[in-house]
Parts: C-alpha cells; structure tokens; sequence
C-alpha cells in the first residue's frame, strides 16, 4: 500500500514538473524567440512589479501563445479523459472518444459553417451542437433497437452514424469552394491551435472543468461497471443512469475540444493507455491522471507542430504519427 502511494506520488509530481516546463518552453521558443529573462520580466510585471516589458513579448506571451498553451492543456485533458471514461464504460481497449460519431457530427457542423461563410463563432458553435446532436441521434438508434446487448447496439448505432455524417461532410467539400473554403475545410479537419483567441477558449473552461469533474466524481460506479452490467445492478448500481451519464460528460469533452481545434485523433485512444500501465486500471487514479497526461501531450505535440518546420503542421498528422507506433508498441507488449 505504501508503495503504491508513493509511486503515485512520483509519478504526479513528474508530470506537475513536465507540464511546467513544457509551458515554460511553449512560451519561449517560436519564431519570435523570447529569452527566459524577458519571461521573468514579464512574471515579474504581471505581478505588480515597476518594470518596463517590450510590447512585442507582451503580445506574443499572452495573445498568441498563452491561449494556445491553455488551448491544449484543456483539450489534451478533455479527450484523454473521455477516452479512458469510453474504454473503462465499454470494457474495450479500442475505445476512442468519437465512437458515437461525435467527432463526425462535429465535423458536419463546422463545414457546413464555412460552407455558408459563417464567422468562427458559428463555426465553433455548428461543430459543438453538431457533435452533441449526432450522440443524442446515436443514442436514439440504439434505444429503438431489439438487440440484446446495449452496448454493442450503441457501437453499431455510432458506426453507421459516423459514416453518414462523413458522407456528408464529403459532400460538403465537393460543394465548397475550392479556393476559399476547401483549403480552410481541410486545414480545420486535420486540427489545428494556430488561430486560437482568448475569447474562444474560455466561454468553454466550464464546460471542460464541469464534465472532467463529473466523470472523476462518477469513479465508483465506472469501476463498478467494468465488471460488466449485470454485476453491476446486482450491486444496486442504476446502469442505464451512470452509462447515460457518462456519455453525456464525454461528448460534452469531445465536442467542446473539436470546436476550438478541429478534430485531432489518437490522444483519447493512446493517453489511457500509456497511463494505465502507470497508475493501474483504477479510475479514481487514471481519470486524474490521463487528464494530467493528455494534455502534456498535446502541449508537446503542439509545441513540434509550430516549431518543426517553417510551415505548422496539422496537429491531426502529428497525433497519429506519435500515437500510431507507441499504440503498436504497446499491441506488441500485450498491454492493450
């Protein structure tokens, strides 16, 4: 037992200090450099101090890449811990956070916003109804049919949803513009932070701090649900509410992070895993910790994603190309 506590306890404080770090970098490096003496002048005058800051780092810090800094951390930690919410909920390793084809209706949402040249707060707003109301039609689907098991009905349901609302999300790219609107379309549809704004990611805060907290809260009963339905109302547990739930706080995480960068994939399918193998399979110990860990991750890919070439990479190419081989990796290993 005290093992286990003070590994715990090794692992939290690893990653306080990487997030810090990584913060700390994301915030010097770029292509505008700022030293890690203009960072201190600057604390120091956010402080109250009588100092003098240029007011091109002032810019940079707090317009550019703080609200991407605070943009990743959010999404990193929204989808990590839908993810490990889906895989404890479904009993499946391979569970993603956009099984319900909320990525999907996201998708569908945003591009028929730029579709009809809509601002980015349409925008925003089309791809968060967007991915809400493809869950609740999933949802639907799945209460109407006759098949036994609930969850496989629910899986399916997002299956065929998920491809009718990429069909139209096609149609939407043949019907675009391909001058204007495609290349934005594509752009957003890969992920992306480079045009995040203050003003659009704290109207979401709450939403992100809000269903963390209630998937954290509910780590009881997602423990008790691994061990499958029927233990579970033998138990007492109430499974239709906490499935319901559950699903609700992640599809609330997973729409809210697609609205602010697009869709960007593997960190809710990879995040669980690299951080099960740490805390245990426990949610009280691996909701915290995957949230505390994907967006580490994310910071870290986004740092790459701005720094590695002169043009950003999409943050969607990156995910996969860092989370498809630690995947394989733990495959082969027999940890998934």
């Amino acid at each position: 037992m005290k093992h286990s506590i003070r590994r715990g306890a090794i692992y939290w404080g690893l990653a306080i200090m990487a997030i810090m770090a990584m913060i700390v970098l994301n915030l010097c490096v770029g292509a505008y450099p700022v030293s890690f003496h203009d960072l201190y002048d600057w604390l120091l005058w956010r402080s109250g101090a009588a100092l003098t800051v240029d007011e091109n780092v002032r810019v940079i810090i707090e317009n550019i890449r703080a609200p991407r800094i605070i943009a990743a951390l959010v999404i990193g930690a929204g989808l990590s811990c839908a993810g490990a919410a889906y895989q404890s909920l479904f009993r499946n390793p391979l569970v993603s956070p956009d099984l319900l084809a909320v990525s999907s209706g996201a998708a569908l949402g945003a591009s028929l916003s730029i579709l009809f040249s809509l601002n980015f707060v349409f925008l925003q707003f089309g791809a968060f109804l967007g991915g809400v109301a493809a869950v609740c039609v999933v949802i639907a689907i799945a209460s109407l049919a006759r098949h036994r098991d609930r969850i496989l009905s629910l899986v399916l349901a997002g299956i065929v949803v998920s491809s009718l609302l990429g069909a139209g999300v096609s149609l939407v790219k043949i019907l675009a513009d391909p001058y204007e609107q495609l290349p934005l379309l594509t752009f957003w549809l890969l992920g992306s932070l480079s045009r995040i704004q203050n003003y659009e990611i704290f109207p979401l805060v709450p939403v992100f701090i809000i269903a963390m907290g209630l998937i954290i809260a509910m780590h009881f009963r997602i423990d008790v649900m691994t061990v499958g339905e029927e233990e579970a109302e033998t138990l007492g547990l109430n499974v239709v509410r906490t499935r319901l739930l559950v699903i609700a706080s992640a599809t609330l995480l997973t729409s809210a992070a697609v609205s602010i960068s697009g869709i960007i994939g593997w960190v809710g399918l990879v995040v669980p895993h690299m951080t099960r193998m740490m805390v245990g399979p426990s949610f009280a110990r691996l909701g915290l910790m995957s949230s505390c860990v994907g967006g580490l991750f994310l910071l870290f890919v986004d740092t790459i994603a701005r720094t590695l070439t002169l043009v950003e990479i999409p943050l969607g190419i990156l995910t996969a190309l860092i989370g498809a081989p630690i995947f394989i990796f733990l495959l082969v290993k027999g940890r998934t």
